[in-house]
């Protein structure tokens, strides 16, 4: 019998796998955390202490900075939708398999700026030799990878910000997916790459197999259409790989909202639900791209008012329960910061008081007081 499953079920289970539920207790790793979550976008590395710390008990933002850039437990490099995130350092055999194993597109650049396959492959060879057991700036790793390549590799073709960008730029991201590179600290306001720990990468069919496994495992029960979304993958290849799963016995099959989807093969324990919390999360949080379906999550006027287009995480979110029901942002001076929140809704008088106690935590989480305000939030997406 197929099992029937409700958006209060799904939500109840997500938020607890996400720690949304309750945080990860005191001393749990921040790697585990961000393992939990799959990645934490980190195009705004503030927004990605937030979801991390917002997720543990006591964490804040030094406890992301140390596992960064001390124990290196963590790395922030290019992941899934070819976006800066932070990934669980353990995790890379996993993800530098799968991402390069996803098909892309033909390239968006005319044949007089593109990049060959075998010039990106030396490019990519360059990249990891370049930044062995250093830190470059952008410059500094151009200067390296031209010596390595030759000069057609620092050509100035490629237009951008109202400059022009040298050719080896194109495969930037293909060389952090690979774990050829990944960001390092700031050089004051320079920003600086060098190469991760070294490891020994997953057969890559087993590794996209396992990456749908794990996703699933997070944010189930769900769709190929939907996996494809969060990883920017062709549907067609995704389909197909889902099809593979299933006839393995690896994944099976849920009606989920009178719809089909698919959870991991014996997961099929669910909460009852719905959970009862508030919830202030970030831009560009794991949890409000990776839950589908969108128009469940973001409902009625919160489609409008929290997405940009459609698209998810341009807003910092207000969750209540387990949907959407406002945004927020924060402004930070000196060692305060003023948490503005815009409920799409009236809230009682406990969600007033849970909305304090998790404006608090944002505080905590940026090592600064936070002063809550309820009221119109003026800033536009991504402010």
């Amino acid at each position: 019998m197929t099992l029937n499953l409700t958006w209060a079920q799904a939500s109840a289970r997500r938020l607890e796998r996400q720690f949304l539920v309750a945080p990860a207790q005191a001393g749990t790793p921040v790697a585990d955390v961000v393992g939990a979550m799959l990645a934490a976008h980190a195009q705004v590395l503030s927004a990605a202490e937030v979801s991390v710390g917002v997720r543990g008990t006591g964490t804040t933002r030094a406890d992301v900075r140390a596992a960064l850039w001390e124990e290196r437990s963590l790395v922030k490099t290019y992941g899934p939708r070819g976006t800066v995130h932070l990934l669980a350092t353990g995790d890379l055999p996993l993800w530098c398999a799968a991402l390069p194993a996803v098909p892309v597109g033909p390239s968006p650049f005319p044949a007089d700026v593109r990049i060959g396959e075998e010039q990106a492959e030396q490019v990519v060879a360059a990249i990891g030799d370049a930044l062995e057991g250093v830190c470059l700036t952008l410059d500094e790793l151009g200067e390296e990878v031209v010596a390595r390549t030759g000069s057609w590799a620092g050509d100035l073709v490629m237009p951008a910000f109202q400059d022009m960008w040298p050719r080896w730029r194109q495969v930037m991201h293909r060389a952090g997916q690979s774990g050829a590179l990944c960001f390092g600290p700031n050089r004051g306001r320079k920003v600086t790459y060098t190469r991760p720990p070294h490891f020994d990468p997953l057969p890559p069919r087993e590794a996209v197999r396992e990456l749908v496994r794990r996703y699933l495992h997070a944010y189930g029960p769900s769709t190929a259409a939907f996996f494809a979304k969060w990883l920017a993958a062709p549907t067609g290849w995704a389909g197909g790989l889902f099809g593979e799963l299933a006839a393995a016995g690896e994944i099976e099959e849920v009606v989920f909202e009178g719809t089909r989807a698919w959870v991991v093969a014996g997961d099929t324990v669910f909460p009852e639900g719905p959970v009862r919390d508030v919830r202030l999360l970030p831009y560009f949080d794991a949890y409000g791209i990776a839950a589908q379906p969108r128009e469940l999550l973001f409902p009625g006027e919160a489609y409008r008012r929290a997405l940009a287009g459609g698209q998810a995480g341009n807003y910092p979110v207000l969750l209540v329960d387990d949907v959407v029901a406002g945004v927020w942002h924060q402004r930070r001076q000196g060692r305060r910061t003023t948490v503005t929140v815009e409920p799409l809704g009236s809230l009682t008088a406990r969600q007033e008081r849970e909305l304090g106690e998790r404006a608090a935590r944002v505080g905590e989480v940026l090592q600064a007081r936070a002063e809550l305000v309820i009221g119109e939030v003026t800033v536009g997406p991504h402010a």
